[in-house]
């Protein structure tokens, strides 16, 4: 096991989370415009058709624009936010919040609910 997949283990330890890593081929939405902004978020729901279920953005809200997000292949995320990478192995249902001396990651069942 390398390194990094030590890691992701010990987040999903820590947090009590079923290890659910992406596939390298799986997309992620993220807002490439906003990863400057502090702080980085990110949210799981339920992977589906070729989806890992993340969505990343940087800064306070979350914009409700239709095409605030951009697909992007998962295995291009550590280049753009490795020091998130460790904690998308988390299962669906999971968010983090990253920022300078702050982590708070927690179960957000709004996210996995049937909707309809």
């Amino acid at each position: 096991m390398s390194n990094s997949g030590k890691l992701e283990n010990t987040i999903c330890i820590k947090y009590g989370s079923e290890p659910t890593p992406p596939h390298a081929s799986d997309k992620v939405g993220i807002a490439l415009q906003t990863l400057h902004l502090a702080p980085l978020n990110a949210l799981r729901h339920q992977p589906e058709n070729g989806t890992s279920g993340w969505y990343i953005w940087g800064g306070e809200e979350l914009p409700s624009s239709p095409d605030f997000f951009q697909p992007l292949h998962f295995s291009h995320l550590i280049e753009r936010v490795p020091n998130l990478v460790p904690y998308l192995s988390l299962a669906p249902g999971w968010r983090v919040l990253l920022a300078s001396g702050q982590e708070d990651v927690w179960f957000d069942q709004g996210l996995i609910q049937n909707v309809g």
